[in-house]
């Protein structure tokens, strides 16, 4: 597989809005949003934005380790949160395991005001390709 970063501006690049031509491929994943709750679906960190952003990793990562694939398989990320100014103090979470894991995914973020569950305020969605 092969990837190329393609943006015609810098300062985007940071928080990872740019676009990913990716050639090569065989197999593609398509990740549901994913929420910071329990296996047994009962919300966790209720108010602490950080440690629901690092919960809501973990479940793709999960789901790409269940098909063979890992973070760096990541070529789409949308972040949904029902407070941006909230996130972005702590987007640093979410773009050092990225950065760790070797990989800078087309990414989109989006305010939403009501989530699925109540005390919610982040859910991630990705798509992967190997």
């Amino acid at each position: 597989m092969e990837r190329r970063a393609v943006n015609p501006v810098t300062w985007s690049v940071e928080r990872g809005f740019i676009g990913e031509l990716v050639s090569g491929h065989t197999r593609a994943l398509y990740c549901s949003g994913q929420t910071p709750v329990s296996g047994d679906g009962n919300l966790q960190y209720d108010g602490h934005m950080a440690a629901q952003l690092a919960l809501s990793l973990d479940y793709p990562e999960a789901v790409l380790g269940e098909a063979g694939m890992a973070l760096v398989h990541l070529v789409r990320l949308n972040v949904y949160t029902a407070d941006a100014d909230l996130l972005f103090p702590q987007y640093g979470v979410l773009t050092s395991r990225l950065r760790a894991a070797g990989v800078a995914p087309a990414t989109t973020m989006l305010g939403v005001t009501q989530p699925a569950i109540p005390g919610q305020r982040v859910e991630l969605e990705g798509s992967a390709v190997a």
